[in-house]
């Protein structure tokens, strides 16, 4: 796929998580609140997208997935929207 199709692509997945789940801000705070009481200290929303990211890559280590590269990519614009968005 080419470079273009592929963002087109991650955007429109991106979008349509928005639209299930809220903002990908809202999103990552919501799911930083829940782990930081499962795991007894805070999580920081953009902890929470490094973590999704390292999910993503090892599921990869067993073979090369277009819908796991799509998900980085996903997960690497969310991660850009939390980390310095205001």
């Amino acid at each position: 796929m080419n470079p273009k199709l592929f963002l087109s692509t991650v955007d429109a997945i991106v979008q349509q998580r928005g639209e299930l789940y809220g903002s990908p801000r809202d999103n990552m705070e919501n799911i930083a609140k829940r782990w930081s009481l499962t795991l007894g200290h805070k999580i920081t929303p953009a902890q929470v997208v490094l973590c999704m990211l390292d999910v993503k890559m090892a599921r990869l280590s067993h073979g090369i997935h277009a819908d796991s590269i799509q998900d980085i990519a996903g997960y690497a614009a969310v991660l850009n929207q939390v980390a310095y968005d205001d």
